[in-house]
């Protein structure tokens, strides 16, 4: 049987999974959205940037360095393809997107390791200028080497929270405050289960105690009641035991974690199930990888959030599952290894989503007037308004209706927020109101791109 592996995606997950084909012999394919390997954990600065690694990554730096350095390694013996998007898949074939061009892209085999983006829950003034996401925030300092304002508020809840405001400061940047919706009894509840992964507990602790030690303002506990300003965002309030207050910024960086990428592997066909960790529905895998779909792969974030240096093992663990289905010889003791490491995290997982939960009475809060999808400027009355006129019970009924999760950014963004409202207007858990389905294209794909095609069958 003739093998061609394609990786999509060039993280953690993507390059470790690339780095254990090519030591079988074997000569992947690796497509990635970014103009540089390293996903967006490890993202590379533009060629000429200065600051050093450990300014850019803190703790990581090694981490980024052995990981940006495994794929320079085996450059020569891969086909990377950065710059390039994929936008739609069928019958064994990727649709790729390069600098304007089209072309598809045929697999034998294809590991998904499409990484993370923010999990938003809007507020009021959310759609300011000046403000960002807690990813977009990091995306800024890391890849532009610029903060997001002169003055900064980090808002929301999750360790992605804490590591970003801390990154801020470290390069210099002013945090005003860092606002956090979960309360301090949950963190400490959590201890026991967090003491599975020592070292990421006292990178947390770390970084909680370095911002404390130089003066920035921590708050836990707090609900985010609306960012104000014009032009530009000019100061955020928040309410904390029955009182409201405010703090003067030009700058937030807000978020509640990380939610999955799974676009892709819903026009894969994979088959999907709620997961009540992780507050959401996601492709189904084997402790190894392998998806509901023959020959399709899932590895990282892309199939539930377990961090970078998990995304690293299941890269490696999910490649090796390739390797054994084509009929390669693997080390079962390495394989055995990695499986061990994956179980240790997911149980840590568990203490980090009690330290972090999501804020569950966000949808009751939530005023009418709130834009919940800023693509077609649908508000939270709106959604509200059609469940009760139209009894809609389902994601994609409520999108049919209301067009909530049809603009550019496909759902990305508004999906969740949008099926919480859905759920508390209708009086039903989460689970049970479905899912936005994947639509092709998975991201917005330009105008000359599309028409390109029709106009040389024109021509023709």
């Amino acid at each position: 049987m003739s093998v061609q592996p394609v990786i999509v995606g060039a993280g953690p997950a993507g390059v470790r999974a690339a780095q254990a084909l090519v030591a079988h012999g074997l000569r992947p394919v690796v497509v990635d959205e970014a103009p540089r390997w390293g996903g967006q954990i490890y993202r590379q600065p533009p060629a000429g940037f200065t600051r050093p690694k450990e300014a850019l990554y803190g703790f990581e730096a090694g981490r980024a360095d052995a990981l940006h350095s495994a794929m320079a390694g085996i450059l020569d013996k891969v086909d990377y393809r950065p710059d390039t998007l994929v936008w739609s898949a069928e019958g064994g074939k990727l649709d790729l997107l390069h600098h304007g061009a089209m072309s598809t892209l045929p697999y034998s085999h294809l590991i998904v390791a499409t990484g993370a983006t923010d999990r938003v829950l809007p507020f009021p003034g959310w759609t300011l200028p000046g403000v960002y996401t807690l990813g977009a925030a990091q995306v800024a300092l890391k890849f532009q080497g610029c903060s997001i304002g002169s003055r900064v508020v980090f808002a929301g809840t999750g360790p992605l929270l804490y590591l970003i405001a801390y990154q801020y400061a470290k390069a210099g940047a002013t945090v005003a405050a860092v606002l956090d919706t979960a309360g301090f009894a949950g963190k400490l509840a959590a201890v026991p289960a967090m003491l599975r992964q020592p070292a990421l507990l006292a990178k947390g602790l770390y970084y909680l105690g370095w911002l404390r030690a130089h003066g920035i303002v921590v708050h836990q506990g707090v609900e985010l009641v609306r960012a104000e300003g014009g032009d530009r965002v000019q100061a955020m309030h928040w309410r904390k035991a029955g009182r409201e207050h405010q703090i003067a910024c030009d700058g937030v960086g807000f978020g509640y974690a990380l939610r999955s990428e799974t676009q892709l592997a819903d026009l894969l066909g994979c088959r999907f199930s709620y997961d009540g960790l992780q507050r959401g529905a996601l492709p189904e895998r084997d402790a190894v990888g392998r998806s509901s779909v023959a020959g399709v792969y899932l590895a990282g974030d892309g199939a539930g959030i377990m961090g970078a240096d998990a995304a690293e093992w299941a890269g490696e663990r999910t490649a090796l599952a390739l390797l054994a289905d084509t009929g390669h010889r693997i080390d079962l003791l390495r394989a055995a290894w990695l499986e061990r490491q994956l179980a240790r995290t997911a149980a840590f997982r568990q203490g980090l989503e009690r330290a972090f939960p999501f804020p569950v009475q966000w949808a009751a809060n939530a005023p009418d007037e709130l834009v919940v999808c800023r693509c077609e400027e649908i508000t939270a009355g709106e959604l509200r308004r059609c469940v009760a006129d139209t009894g809609a019970r389902e994601m994609n009924r409520l999108k049919a209706l209301t067009r909530v999760g049809m603009g550019r950014c496909q759902g990305r963004t508004c999906g969740v927020a949008a099926a919480e409202i859905l759920a508390h207007a209708c009086s039903m858990q989460p689970d049970a109101v479905g899912r936005l389905r994947g639509q092709s294209p998975i991201k917005p794909l330009p105008f000359s791109a599309t028409a390109a095609p029709a106009l040389l069958q024109e021509a023709a």
